[in-house]
């Protein structure tokens, strides 16, 4: 008998953090893997950030660890033919709560203090889209913000719809889907935080002053 996940169909705690645009596109293919090697960008060791790039990378290393257990959980259920056992639930629990509870707070203090400054930062020096001036990269990342909030409501819904299904073969093709969108989000996530601790940090690191960085700290 399978162990039911303790999701409840009329819980909206990690579906209210997709509101913010559900008209966008979902979640991308993962990215292929010189994602992780950017171009003419020297990498900055934890020590020479700016304190208050430091704690957004503490925020990334507590959540890194919640993303790696939530694949294990995931990986061990796709293992155990769907079946919940006490050990999958309660890491497909962490993720999702971790996910309501951290992970929008941790996104509004980028979004209202590192990105707008940043966006106009690189703007003014030329990092910017050579067909449209007004995008950067941080566009990109701000976008996968949304994103990935829309596909953690993907998998939060599915996990929950195939636990109610009585069929058989239903409850496993939306639990095949749940487990697919999971493994596409969890290397999105990985990304996503690569991105900013090698790339977007390391801009603000060159672009910000000392007296920007206090005003957005």
């Amino acid at each position: 008998m399978n162990t039911k996940v303790g999701f409840k169909s009329n819980d909206d705690s990690v579906r209210r953090i997709s509101d913010k645009d559900k008209d966008q596109e979902a979640l991308s293919p993962m990215a292929p893997p010189d994602a992780y090697s950017p171009q003419n960008i020297e990498p900055v060791a934890y020590e020479e950030m700016h304190p208050f790039l430091q704690e957004l990378i503490d925020e990334h290393k507590a959540f890194t660890k919640v993303l790696n257990r939530f694949e294990e959980s995931l990986i061990n259920w796709r293992e155990n033919k769907w079946n919940f056992t006490d050990k999958i639930n309660s890491g497909l629990k962490q993720f999702f709560s971790f996910f309501d509870e951290k992970v929008p707070v941790h996104n509004q203090k980028e979004e209202k203090e590192l990105f707008p400054l940043l966006h106009k930062k690189l703007i003014e020096s030329g990092e910017h889209n050579s067909v449209d001036p007004s995008v950067t990269s941080v566009n990109l990342l701000e976008d996968e913000h949304t994103k990935v909030a829309q596909a953690a409501a993907i998998v939060f819904n599915f996990l929950g719809l195939g636990s109610r299904l009585p069929d058989l073969q239903s409850r496993e093709i939306t639990y095949q889907t749940a487990f697919d969108q999971g493994m596409a989000l969890i290397e999105t996530m990985k990304l996503h935080i690569f991105r900013e601790e090698n790339i977007l940090f390391t801009q603000a690191l060159q672009l910000f002053t000392s007296d920007e960085f206090i005003k957005i700290s």
